[in-house]
Order: structure tokens, then C-alpha cells, then sequence
């Protein structure tokens, strides 16, 4: 495939729209002051090749995107023992919402949203004794370029107007679920959100998501949790939390038709089908199907 021609292809379609669509972020001043012409993309294959277009190598604040590496690395480090402190469903809610937080018990969703991610700036903190630094040096290692850095006036932009966010780590602290000071975890999470590197950058730092053999610091199976992970954090109105353990990613519910073996005339029975069941949907697994006797109906709710 011609990756040059097909990233020049999207980046004349794009062009237009710059500038008449969309608005630069402005909850941080200094991100208010970016400059919302600059368009720029990079195509990064395993083996090394890249390719781009535009201002690729520009460096700007990376800010959300960040919060995948972290989680990379606490994973790593940590292990499963993360997911008894955030979940691994879609929020519904806004990223920074606190009002879903307070009505569960200070567990985050998805390690994606505002919440989650202080929750696993905390843990990877706990575990490095340095969050910020070890998200830089990740994406240092893994992009080659020693000039990947935190910008420090960012950092202080959003410490001076991450109300919200401090709301939020508070919130956290008093139902327990953060191990160091309120201070120390957005200060890290500010240093991480704060970084900059350039389209060429993260397009080689991201690499170990689509290889197939494990680095020292990413997940057993890196390339399917963090795909379906991110996916389904996005797709907000999907509510199945085994979406992380399947193949495919979740991108919509359907109601099909089942009968238990034992029911065939389909009365008394609601069966719930949900993903880990079975190739296409069939009653598999134990782990996959539940069974109640609620009311009669046939229909089911199938999630791929």
C-alpha cells in the first residue's frame, strides 16, 4: 500500500475544513493560543518506516493522549490489581464529570476519563515514585527522540485552572482510592497531560500496540486491551464491561432471538447473551450467558 499517497490524499480532503470547523481547546490558556491552522499527521510501521505529511514533526501538547501510556506502564508494573480501583466501562457522562463518581462510590468508569486516569497516575506513582517522568521517558525510549519533554508552562496553565480536576482527585481521596497526596497526583497527572512531541513521535512511540512480540513495560496482549479499551471508552452508549476481551470492537447492540435448549417454546425465560459467549453470538461459556426467570420473553440482548 502506498501509505504516503493515501496520508496525502486525506490531508487535501481535510484541508478545507481548517479553520470553519471545530475550535482549539481554551479550558487551559496556554492551549487557547495554539495555533488552530496547523494540521500535520504520521504513519509509523512496525519495522520502522515512517511516513507523513503536513507539520509531523511539530510538537504540541499531547494532553489526553497520554493517559494510554500510563496506563501501558501501570499495567506493566502493576498488574491486573488496577481494575479493583477503576473499571472498564464507557462513562456515559462528560470526562470530568463528578456526578457519576459520587453515585459510584468514587470508582472511576475507565482509566480514560479525568477520574480514571488520576486513579492510575496514583498507582503508577506508587510504583515508579515518579508518574510524570516515567510517561516522558516511555515515549522518549520508544519514539528515539531524547527531546520529548514536559512542557512546564503547560503544566502550570493547568494547575491553575484544573479546578475541576482537583474536585475530582479530592473526591477520590475521600472514598479512599488514591494511595499518595491529592498535590503529588496532579502534579504528575499535570506533568504527564503536559508533554509534547510531534505526529512523527507518537506514531513511533505507539508501535508496541500493533507488534505482536510483548516490550519489557506493555501488557500481556497489548495490541487487543488497549484497542478495545480506548474503543470502548469512546462508544459511550455501549454498556458490556468483557468488551476489552473479545475480538472485534464494540460498535452496537442488537436484539436477537434464542431459545434455551430446555425452553424451546421460549416461556418463562430471558436470556442475556453477552460478548465471550461464543463465536456469533452462541450460547457458550458459562461466563457468557445469564439466565432469570423475570418474565417471559424470547428476545435477548446480544452485544458484538
Amino acid at each position: 500500500m502506498d501509505y504516503q499517497r493515501q496520508l496525502e490524499d486525506a490531508m487535501a480532503a481535510a484541508r478545507p475544513l481548517l479553520g470553519s470547523q471545530g475550535r482549539v481547546a481554551d479550558y487551559i490558556p496556554l492551549l487557547a493560543e495554539a495555533d488552530a491552522d496547523a494540521f500535520g499527521m504520521a504513519l509509523a510501521t512496525v519495522d520502522g518506516a515512517v511516513y507523513g505529511v503536513g507539520e509531523h514533526e511539530r510538537a504540541f501538547s499531547i494532553q489526553s493522549i497520554s493517559k494510554l501510556f500510563s496506563l501501558v506502564l501501570t499495567l506493566a508494573l502493576g498488574g491486573e490489581a488496577l481494575w479493583e480501583r477503576v473499571g472498564r466501562e464507557p462513562s456515559g457522562s462528560p470526562f470530568n464529570s463528578l456526578v457519576q463518581l459520587e453515585t459510584e462510590n468514587g470508582i472511576p468508569r475507565n482509566p480514560f476519563i479525568n477520574a480514571g486516569a488520576l486513579v492510575v497516575t496514583d498507582r503508577l506513582h506508587s510504583l515508579t515514585g515518579d508518574a510524570g517522568g516515567a510517561v516522558r521517558d516511555l515515549l522518549r525510549t520508544e519514539s528515539g527522540n531524547p527531546l520529548v519533554d514536559t512542557d512546564p508552562q503547560v503544566a502550570i496553565s493547568e494547575a491553575g485552572h484544573g479546578h475541576r480536576n482537583a474536585a475530582l482527585a479530592h473526591f477520590l481521596a475521600s472514598y479512599g482510592n488514591l494511595e499518595n497526596p491529592v498535590a503529588t497526583v496532579l502534579d504528575h497527572y499535570y506533568a504527564h497531560c503536559a508533554i509534547t512531541a510531534s505526529c512523527r513521535d507518537l506514531a513511533l512511540a505507539g508501535r508496541f500496540l500493533a507488534r505482536s512480540a510483548r516490550r519489557r513495560h506493555a501488557p500481556a496482549d497489548p495490541q487487543r486491551r488497549q484497542t478495545r479499551q480506548r474503543g470502548a471508552a469512546d462508544l459511550r452508549h455501549v454498556r458490556r464491561r468483557r468488551a476489552v476481551r473479545v475480538p472485534g470492537r464494540p460498535a452496537r447492540q442488537e436484539r436477537r432471538r434464542w431459545r434455551h435448549p430446555d425452553d424451546p417454546a421460549g416461556l418463562g425465560r430471558t436470556v442475556r447473551v453477552e460478548p465471550g459467549a461464543g463465536r456469533g453470538g452462541q450460547l457458550g461459556g458459562r461466563r457468557g450467558r445469564h439466565w432469570t426467570r423475570s418474565r417471559p420473553e424470547r428476545d435477548c440482548r446480544c452485544s458484538r
